[in-house]
């Protein structure tokens, strides 16, 4: 079980964890819990409940947590439990079946769930234990992921939801079938790639010996005019080689996206972080791409490549990112 933690922690933590808390501070900034949760709950303990004070009782009854949509023929609940415990349920609509599990309104209603967002602690068990339900319905079929903190009041609800949103879910697991999502960080040295840059910097040999003649002080100008144009190269062609790799993976992959660099103290990662992607993959191509990450990354050892394959993901990338709302 040790080893399975940390497993966990050194892959799927760091980028889990980012995720959440995107999505978290976007669920904060954008007031969504306050706008979905009466619309899509109804619930009149989440809807029409005045903001709690210190004696408020704290709202009763159930929610459903939805975690992803996939076609109902076939479809059976991931064994395990879901993100409070409860067991995955299916609530099935026109085809299509959306896995839920129950969740207590006084710990999700809006505001319980206005407060438990600011804690991380909290954050990680959630959206952990979404993630681990997405895995284990991946494993059987075809889904199409939904945000943390969609919620619904009930049954009748999510139907109404599969039904609103029906062409476009259907339309989303055609692209889905059969493919899988493949995140890809490519980590270059910077010491290699500021080496390598200079070896390919027209007079960067002349300029070095010059400044070295000059001395400490008459060579200054000179020294940092050299670093400047080093960095500048240096940049470059880490931008260079990035883009090199994208369009490489992408022309094995049916989509590719490009994410921001996750930040090195929450992933921990070694080396400057040149390109951070997911790609959708064929299922009978990812033996493909693993061959092609490898000659990916021999080619470009002269600046320490070192490209970092992960998946298959639920594929968060290439559906709507605002989940059922947007699908609708």
């Amino acid at each position: 079980m040790a080893d399975e933690l940390g497993r966990w922690a050194a892959t799927r933590a760091p980028e889990l964890l980012a995720r959440a808390e995107a999505e978290a501070v976007q669920v904060l900034r954008d007031a969504l819990v306050a706008a979905a949760l009466p619309r899509a709950t109804a619930t009149p303990a989440a809807a029409a409940a005045p903001p709690p004070t210190a004696t408020s009782p704290e709202p009763a009854g159930e929610a459903l947590w939805v975690y992803c949509v996939s076609r109902a023929d076939g479809a059976s609940p991931p064994a395990g439990e879901g993100v409070a415990g409860s067991p995955v349920e299916l609530v099935e609509h026109d085809g299509l079946a959306a896995f839920v599990s129950r969740v207590p309104v006084a710990e999700f209603g809006e505001e319980p769930l206005r407060r438990n967002l600011n804690e991380l602690a909290w954050l990680e068990r959630v959206a952990r234990a979404h993630e681990g339900v997405l895995e284990r319905a991946l494993a059987n079929a075809s889904i199409a992921p939904l945000r943390l903190c969609t919620i619904y009041d009930g049954p009748a609800r999510v139907r109404m939801m599969l039904g609103a949103a029906h062409a476009r879910f259907l339309s989303v697991l055609d692209l889905l079938d059969g493919r899988q999502e493949w995140g890809v960080k490519l980590l270059l040295d910077p010491a290699q790639v500021a080496a390598e840059a200079r070896r390919r910097l027209p007079d960067a040999e002349e300029e070095g010996a010059e400044v070295a003649e000059r001395g400490e002080g008459a060579g200054y100008m000179l020294r940092r005019r050299l670093e400047r144009r080093i960095a500048d190269a240096a940049d470059a062609l880490a931008t260079e080689v990035a883009e090199e790799v994208h369009a490489n993976l992408l022309g094995s992959a049916v989509a590719g996206v490009t994410r921001a660099a996750q930040n090195r103290e929450l992933s921990g990662h070694e080396g400057d972080m040149a390109l951070n992607a997911a790609y959708l993959v064929e299922a009978k191509r990812v033996d493909g791409l693993r061959e092609l990450v490898a000659i990916l990354e021999a080619h470009h050892s002269r600046v320490g490549a070192r490209i970092e394959l992960t998946g298959p993901w639920p594929p968060y990338n290439f559906v709507p990112h605002d989940g059922a709302e947007a699908l609708a």
